[in-house]
């Protein structure tokens, strides 16, 4: 009987790839070539299931070309490559990796809000330059993290995890706002304060954002929001590409309306507005927040199992859209 014909759309760890073969046949790309929206559409043509990561752009489109296309499964946490209501409506299953990357990507906020707070970038383009000749009082003085005030906007599993080394570990006053608020017992864990949007801008001295991307989070931070926070601020954003106005923030550093910045994710991404880069009180990184061998290996190790647990055993892990399962 001939296996099912699945596409790994970017390379990925060789053992995730055998894993997969031994249960489909599978077209990867472990050469990693950029593909064109019809090149991803001709190669979905004849799969039932693709292994994306977040780059590949599945919407109604692609699925049109794809008459046989089961199941995408997002080696990502985000999901907005997804164009979920056509998958739906089109009963194709969508899944991606909660969870698994939630205390290194927390790790990894911290470390950009320290890194912004303390200027690291800064004073090591100085260093590198040559320019470090003798010290000074100012000489590239930043903020406290200890006991200063942590504003996280979006209070997920990777927010609280924020909040909590924050809490615990550097005695900050955590406020935050969310959608919804935390029960009492996970504010008490993450000894977080709820607080309105603008009391969470005008308050805090380091803004992290870790909300989900959707077209109403699009430019949640724009030039309104950010005259709100106080010039001494710094603002993190390891969410998503989108939910910050960059040209706005651009101008934002460049003003001084606001201290730093600590960027991980872009608009329109790998592409970074030009005007982020001749800006010197910003901490830029290429959307790395989960990268640990460890993490990025449970994510592919959880794409694949949601691939195998749903076109062999009829049992995804951990659905999007499970109203297509019934």
């Amino acid at each position: 009987m001939d296996k099912p014909r699945i596409l790994v759309a970017r390379a990925v760890f060789p053992e995730v790839v055998s894993r997969l073969a031994q249960y489909f046949e599978v077209e990867n790309n472990q050469a990693d070539e950029p593909w064109s929206k019809q090149q991803l559409a001709d190669k979905l043509r004849d799969k039932v299931g693709a292994f994306t990561t977040g780059a590949e752009r599945i919407d109604a489109d692609a699925l049109a070309a794809a008459p046989h296309l089961k199941i995408c499964a997002n080696m990502a946490v985000g999901y907005n490559n997804f164009d979920l209501p056509a998958m739906t409506a089109r009963k194709v299953l969508a899944t991606n990796t909660p969870d698994v990357l939630t205390e290194t990507t927390a790790d990894f906020g911290f470390a950009l809000l320290m890194a912004t707070a303390r200027r690291v970038t800064e004073s090591e383009h100085y260093l590198r330059a040559g320019k470090w000749q003798r010290w000074s009082y100012d000489m590239f003085a930043g903020s406290d993290v200890h006991g200063s005030t942590l504003g996280i906007l979006g209070m997920g599993r990777i927010g609280q995890g924020i909040a909590r080394r924050g809490a615990h570990g550097f005695g900050m006053n955590v406020i935050y706002h969310n959608r919804s608020r935390l029960s009492p017992e996970l504010e008490a864990q993450c000894k977080a304060r709820y607080v309105s949007k603008d009391e969470l801008l005008r308050m805090a001295d380091h803004l992290v954002l870790v909300l989900p991307y959707s077209p109403e989070s699009h430019h949640t931070i724009g030039a309104a929001e950010l005259a709100l926070m106080k010039p001494t601020a710094n603002l993190i954003n390891i969410a998503r590409g989108g939910i910050v106005d960059d040209a706005a923030l651009a101008a934002a550093l460049r003003e001084r309306k606001i201290a730093g910045a600590g960027l991980d994710v872009y608009e329109g991404e790998p592409k970074v507005h030009p005007d982020l880069l001749t800006v010197p009180n910003v901490v830029l990184t290429p959307h790395i927040a989960s990268a640990t061998v460890p993490t990025r290996k449970a994510m592919a190790d959880l794409a694949a199992d949601n691939l195998i647990g749903f076109l062999v055993h009829g049992k995804p892990l951990t659905p999007l859209n499970p109203e297509v399962l019934g």
